[in-house]
């Protein structure tokens, strides 16, 4: 399992020169969403007021004779609200305030894309090209989730919240998943 730490994702970055692709990688570092998540989010998903995005679907490529498709999400788990920082508002207002000068634009439309959701090969061109520029390890779209993950358990996040924030189907598969993550302040347990 490969996974960036904070001061990795920041290097990665700070190469970035185009704002969306900025806040693609943003949203998966500091959100936890798998890709098809993301890349099934429209404007109506997102909340401006109370600074949160809802996961209610995701998008797939793998149905034979269909470019894309939106479906239900992975578990009943992977529907959930995650709270977003003002950062991640700001950019997102930006983005949509973009967007809204294109002909036909509704808020149906995909707040990573437009009217038509961002292509998988073009996030994992772009990713691996910001990897090599930031002179860092390559790591997958979903080592994000990893990274996201391991950011949380470091900042004092529990389990339980790391687990309902993932959208994970049980509590159990993030422990077995993300032990290794958790520090142990041993001092606290003296032998």
């Amino acid at each position: 399992m490969k996974f960036f730490t904070l001061d990795e994702f920041k290097v990665f970055l700070s190469v970035i020169d185009d704002e969306k692709w900025k806040l693609f990688f943003e949203i998966l570092f500091y959100c936890g969403l798998r890709q098809e998540e993301l890349q099934a989010i429209t404007w109506n998903d997102i909340n401006f007021e109370k600074s949160t995005i809802s996961i209610t679907k995701t998008l797939t490529t793998k149905i034979k004779g269909k470019k894309w498709t939106i479906s239900a999400p992975k578990t009943k788990n992977s529907i959930r609200e995650l709270p977003i920082n003002q950062n991640i508002s700001n950019k997102l207002k930006a983005l949509k305030e973009k967007q809204k000068m294109m002909v036909e634009f509704n808020d149906n439309w995909f707040a990573m894309g437009n009217f038509e959701p961002i292509k998988e090969n073009n996030i994992q061109n772009h990713k691996n090209k910001y990897c090599d520029l930031a002179g860092i390890k390559r790591i997958r779209i979903h080592d994000f989730r990893h990274s996201c993950a391991s950011f949380l358990l470091n900042n004092g996040a529990d389990i339980i919240t790391v687990s309902k924030y993932l959208g994970h189907a049980s509590i159990s598969f993030t422990l077995d998943t993300y032990t290794h993550f958790i520090k142990i302040n041993l001092t606290k347990f003296p032998i």
